[in-house]
């Protein structure tokens, strides 16, 4: 069969390609691959808000107590919250059923640890080799040994942590929130409201089918007329899952990850909490991002697209805060995975700590011009091998001098290549990436 696990869980369309077959023997098989099915082993499940939610959800569940293990249902709630209650409740492995920031015909089905770390490469592939076997060996206990089904009200339990993740009260500070109508809907509100703030909420009344259409994190423009209508001191935008946040600031400027990083990193670095003065961030991170931080004596290590790699970087060498552009945010000091619920409340505090509005925080960077091109072709990896395409990205890069670079890479579910430029000269990087771009399509192209 071919590979389930993507570089965020087992995803695809609800009923089509994720089925209820399919969240069944995930189930079962994950049940049985993490706990040592045993009386007491449970598993902690939480799903967002779409509509198709509770038809995986059950089948699902259904799969973890056919082996004997019990599940602890949180309903709906974010992926975050999903990983820090695994591990505060001493369960076996979490489970979110999610498609973060996709529309809502799309799913997925993630698995934690019970550390509330994502789980490793090798966790996944063993689950896949047995997903992948004929036939279904896995145990089938029957009468008492049969697994329970056990509702965990613990949402508070998570708001506590996220409250206490802060220093500082929000007293004075009108902030916009867009829930994008999922799983922040009824967290998010509640601590910042309980910290004072006065809220603006959009987007938080879930039906099953709103889930990120036209606002959160994916169409900031939202957010920011409401900051600008309101006169908001700022605005806060989540993703369907509620592991991302874009901000915007009170002139309407939108504060992506890498500003957020920036502004936070330095704030650590100031406190002496920025472990090996170092941030992990990915080769889509813009350049003034990288420069920004290199003036502040702060090293940015870059890795391959994707948190997980992010996550896997700053594991290995004990970094404690990282990141994407896109606003998945880790701070590995305070949880185990992305939390835009908890990257919100560290950059609000960072702005009562610091007594500056979020407009002055972002000059901390400078972003630089990024313009990027995809490339249909018909071997995505074939441009690794080409002499043409090699040499139109040397003369790109001497083009761009020190000041900018070039960055190609191939989609990870597409037959494109995408070409991105970056520097301070935006007609500069207009005729590279046209250069670039007009050679791997002489090479490459359809």
């Amino acid at each position: 069969m071919a590979r389930l696990f993507g570089t965020d869980g087992v995803r695809g369309v609800a009923n089509a390609e994720l089925t209820p077959e399919l969240a069944f023997r995930l189930g079962r098989v994950g049940a049985y691959v993490l706990t040592a099915r045993q009386r007491g082993s449970r598993i902690v499940i939480g799903k967002d808000t779409r509509i198709s939610g509770d038809m995986l959800e059950s089948s699902l569940i259904a799969g973890v107590l056919s082996v004997g293990v019990d599940v602890l249902r949180l309903g709906v709630i974010s992926t975050p919250g999903v990983a820090y209650l695994t591990k505060l409740l001493r369960a076996d492995a979490g489970v979110m059923i999610s498609a973060s920031h996709n529309p809502v015909e799309d799913n997925g089905i993630k698995f934690f640890g019970g550390d509330g770390f994502k789980l490793l490469d090798d966790t996944e592939d063993e689950i896949e080799r047995l997903l992948s076997q004929s036939g279904d060996s896995f145990p089938r206990p029957v009468g008492s040994e049969v697994g329970r089904v056990y509702d965990e009200p613990a949402v508070n339990a998570y708001e506590r942590f996220l409250i206490g993740s802060v220093s500082h009260r929000f007293d004075g500070l009108h902030i916009v929130l867009d829930c994008a109508n999922g799983a922040a809907s009824a967290i998010a509100p509640d601590v910042f409201a309980k910290l004072g703030a006065k809220v603006t909420v959009l987007n938080h009344q879930p039906d099953g089918v709103n889930i990120n259409v036209g606002c959160g994190s994916t169409h900031p423009h939202v957010v920011q007329r409401a900051v600008l209508a309101n006169e908001a001191d700022l605005g806060l935008a989540f993703d369907g899952d509620a592991d991302r946040l874009i901000a915007v600031d009170a002139n309407g400027q939108v504060v992506d990850g890498d500003f957020i990083m920036a502004i936070c990193a330095r704030a650590m670095h100031h406190r002496g909490q920025l472990a090996n003065d170092t941030v992990v961030a990915t080769v889509m991170s813009n350049l003034g991002f990288v420069k920004a931080m290199e003036e502040l004596g702060i090293h940015v290590e870059r890795t391959a697209v994707g948190d997980r790699y992010v996550m896997e970087a700053m594991r290995k060498e004990h970094h404690v805060l990282g990141g994407e552009q896109s606003g998945h945010i880790i701070f590995l000091n305070h949880t185990t995975t992305g939390d835009g619920i908890l990257t919100a409340l560290q950059l609000v505090d960072t702005m009562v700590e610091a007594g500056k509005p979020l407009s002055q925080l972002r000059t901390v960077m400078t972003r630089f011009p990024q313009i990027l091109e995809n490339v249909r072709v018909r071997d995505k990896q074939a441009w690794r091998q080409n002499a043409r395409i090699a040499q139109a990205l040397r003369d790109g890069e001497t083009l761009l001098g020190e000041s900018g670079r070039v960055l190609v890479r191939e989609s990870g579910t597409e037959s494109i290549v995408r070409v991105m430029v970056e520097g301070p000269d935006e007609n500069v990087l207009q005729e590279c990436v046209s250069s670039i771009v007009h050679v791997v399509r002489e090479e490459l192209g359809v």
